[in-house]
């Protein structure tokens, strides 16, 4: 089994930036393929980003292609989410998502553990 521990949330202006991480437990962190997801208050989970187990692929849900990039660091067990040009829209709890295939995807149901989730906050 695998452990995610996201962090690096905050409160940001709008047009700000912040840097999230995600660090996983076990040996076997770069066979999986990963991904983003985000809630916002009364709303459903929805995709962010997904990115491959060698993180060369990678696939961005439409509202943030452009602002948001993201890496991997397979040596660390960690995933680095950079997110640019942040706005209010963008507020929500951020989950970090792993899935035991190395393919890419978007729906939730693909993932098989789930971190704890970390507030990214955008004001006005």
């Amino acid at each position: 089994q695998v452990q995610l521990v996201e962090s690096g949330g905050g409160l940001v202006q709008a047009g700000g930036s912040l840097r999230l991480s995600c660090a996983a437990s076990g040996r076997t962190f770069s066979n999986y393929a990963m991904g983003w997801f985000r809630q916002a208050p009364g709303e459903e989970r929805e995709f962010v980003v997904t990115v491959s187990r060698t993180g060369t692929g990678t696939y961005y849900e439409d509202s943030v292609k452009g602002r948001f990039t993201t890496s991997r660091d397979n040596a660390k067990n960690t995933l680095y989410p950079q997110m640019n040009s942040l706005k209010p829209e963008d507020t929500a709890v951020y989950y970090c998502a792993a899935r035991t295939l190395p393919a890419l995807s978007d729906r939730i149901s693909d993932y098989d553990y789930w971190g704890q989730g970390t507030q990214v906050t955008v004001s006005s």
